[in-house]
C-alpha cells in the first residue's frame, strides 16, 4: 500500500528513547481504515513526494520523438531509447555472472519500449556488468521534464520547429 503524507510532528519517546513521529495522510478516514488493516509491525520506507507525470507530456515527448525519427531518418523507438540514456538517473548497473546475462536482459526488456540493457565487463571473473535502463513510465514529473528538454534540444540541435516553452508548460511539464 502506497499513501501520501506530510511529517505532522516529530520527536523521542522519552520512556524508550526511541524516535517517534506523526504523519498526517491524504485520504481521510479512508487511510486510516487501511492503515488498520495491516497490523502492528510494518516495514515503512520514506520517500520524498513526486508528482507523477502527465499524460500530456508524455504525449508532447512522442510528437518530439517522431520529429526526431522522420529528420534522422532513425526508428522512433531507436530515438526512444537513446534520450533516455542520455538523461542520467534512470538506470541501474548490476554485476551478473556471465551465463545469466542474456536472460536478465531478455526479461528486462519485456518491461516495454524504453526499457533496454547494455553491458561491459567486469573485473570479477566469469561476470560481466549490465546497465539496465528503465523506460519512461517509470519517469517522475523532473525526470519527464529533463528527458522532454533533451528532446527538444535534440530538435532544435537538427532545425525541427519545437513548440514554445510556454505551450509545454500549458501541458503540466514541471520546469522548476
Amino acid at each position: 500500500m502506497k499513501l501520501k503524507a506530510k511529517i505532522a510532528s516529530s520527536g523521542f519517546d522519552f520512556k524508550t528513547g526511541k524516535p517517534l513521529v506523526t504523519f498526517e495522510f491524504d485520504g481521510g478516514k479512508n487511510a486510516l481504515v487501511e492503515l488498520d488493516d495491516i497490523g502492528e509491525e510494518l516495514t515503512i520506507e520514506i520517500k520524498k513526494y513526486h508528482p507523477k507525470r502527465s499524460l500530456d507530456a508524455n504525449a508532447l515527448a512522442w510528437v518530439f520523438i517522431d520529429k526526431l525519427a522522420e529528420k534522422m531518418n532513425l526508428p522512433k523507438v531507436e530515438v526512444y531509447r537513446n534520450c533516455i540514456k542520455e538523461i542520467g538517473g534512470v538506470s541501474d548497473t548490476v554485476c551478473v555472472p556471465n551465463k545469466a546475462v542474456d536472460k536478465l536482459c531478455e526479461a528486462w526488456r519485456k518491461n516495454g519500449l524504453g526499457w533496454s540493457c547494455e553491458t561491459f565487463e567486469s573485473k570479477l571473473p566469469n561476470c560481466t556488468n549490465v546497465i539496465l535502463y528503465y523506460g519512461s513510465s517509470t519517469f517522475d514529473t523532473a525526470t519527464m521534464t529533463r528527458f522532454i528538454d533533451n528532446l527538444l534540444q535534440d530538435c532544435k540541435a537538427v532545425g525541427i520547429d519545437t513548440t514554445p516553452l510556454s505551450e509545454a508548460n500549458l501541458l503540466g511539464i514541471d520546469r522548476r
